[in-house]
């Protein structure tokens, strides 16, 4: 289901934030006091508006208290800035607030007022970062939690040729505790896929999993493969 989004503060983080969820396929709202951005933003998202977000009169002129999320993306050098808006945002009952936070003092007072999630973008980028580099054929990752997130992957051959069902990938109660949240084909994507849909070389598969469990793909796929290919019979004298 489309999502109304509202993004405040078009930064590079705030830009990219913004771009990427009206790909996705949701309605963007893009704000901030700067005319140049705004221009920039203009076609690659559904509005963008120049517009003073520390002014409750003008949120509500915006319908901001209609929107599903909002995005408070302002940079480091506005702090005091982004609490306000978050403060505002929470007064007039956004569901989901995402803030940006330029250190952990920030952070802290962020969730403290409101924020339903605070993000870190160096920290986090840093972790995805080093994901991608040290886990192999992984395309992308988006961290949730802690040690807990997204992948975007290509998958082990040992996989390749096998049903969800064999490959213990069926669901989020599967025996390894990964769930295949989306399968990626050419074109065409498979959300929740059957537990009998087979793995194709090319596929791209989209993941929810601990860290721990996302690092035991390869060793998965390995067994596998192992059983699939048992050694041959010695050959006799």
């Amino acid at each position: 289901m489309n999502k109304q989004v509202c993004v405040i503060g078009l930064g590079r983080f705030g830009s990219t934030m913004a771009r990427e969820i009206y790909q996705s396929g949701h309605d963007v709202l893009a704000i901030d006091a700067d005319e140049a951005r705004i221009q920039e933003q203009l076609g690659y998202v559904t509005y963008a508006v120049r517009a003073d977000a520390t002014n409750e009169s003008v949120l509500r002129e915006l319908d901001i208290p209609d929107y599903d999320v909002a995005v408070v993306a302002l940079g480091g050098d506005h702090v005091q800035a982004s609490v306000g808006v978050t403060v505002l945002l929470k007064s007039l009952g956004v569901p989901m607030i995402i803030a940006r936070a330029a250190d952990d003092l920030h952070g802290e007072t962020l969730g403290r007022i409101g924020a339903d999630r605070v993000i870190f973008p160096e920290a986090e980028n840093a972790r995805r970062v080093a994901r991608l580099e040290f886990t192999p054929g992984l395309m992308d990752y988006m961290p949730i939690l802690t040690d807990y997130g997204i992948s975007k992957i290509r998958p082990p051959e040992g996989l390749l040729h096998k049903t969800l069902e064999a490959a213990g990938l069926s669901g989020a109660g599967d025996r390894h505790g990964i769930s295949v949240l989306a399968i990626r084909r050419g074109r065409t994507s498979f959300l929740h896929p059957s537990k009998d849909e087979v793995l194709q070389p090319g596929d791209v598969l989209i993941l929810a999993a601990t860290n721990e469990q996302l690092s035991k793909l390869p060793e998965i796929a390995k067994r596998l493969a192992a059983a699939a290919d048992p050694q041959p019979a010695r050959r006799r004298a």
